[in-house]
């Protein structure tokens, strides 16, 4: 796969150099990163590419997360490999379900996993489709992210019903075979 306009004007509207990543230096190599996930043919391909440890250690976000969930949610709405998919719905779920890393908290940004999770919210259909169309792995993610992230408590228990059901349903069927 190739990275679409909408990744790249999201990578671009950010100047990464200036924000903390979870590696301990700037996050100008972040950008790198989405790109060859995105490219990569094969679990080969991704070998030492990897969002974690970047965007956030155990769930402890970094600066560099929230301009993050906009690029995932870009990457989401288009065409990608399995392998990319999963990797960025993994990483999306870690970046919703998490909080600041004491670093950030120390640095004035004690609540960066309210602000990956309001980003979160603007691509709730994007997340949603994939629940609702993808594998019942994936469904079962988009029902934690839905979770952790959707402040209509009657919307968010919908949704997460629906997908809990189609993920029982998948399973069963999985089994069957």
């Amino acid at each position: 796969m190739s990275l679409s306009a909408l990744v790249r004007a999201e990578l671009d509207r950010h100047d990464w150099d200036s924000l903390r990543c979870g590696c301990g230096g700037p996050a100008g190599h972040v950008p790198m990163m989405f790109e060859a996930i995105i490219e990569a043919g094969t679990p080969g391909d991704m070998t030492g590419y990897t969002l974690a440890n970047h965007l956030e250690r155990e769930t402890n976000l970094f600066e560099a997360s929230v301009p993050a969930v906009g690029v995932i949610l870009a990457a989401l709405a288009g065409d990608l490999s399995p392998l990319a998919r999963a990797e960025f719905l993994i990483t999306l779920w870690r970046l919703t379900s998490g909080e600041s890393h004491t670093t950030e908290a120390a640095l004035g940004r004690p609540l960066l996993g309210d602000e990956c999770r309001a980003r979160c919210r603007e691509g709730f259909w994007v997340v949603g489709r994939i629940g609702l169309t993808g594998s019942a792995e994936e469904a079962e993610t988009v029902a934690d992210i839905v979770e952790f992230t959707d402040l209509d408590e009657e919307r968010s228990a919908y949704y997460q019903s629906l997908l809990r059901e189609r993920i029982r349903a998948r399973t069963k069927r999985h089994r069957a075979v």
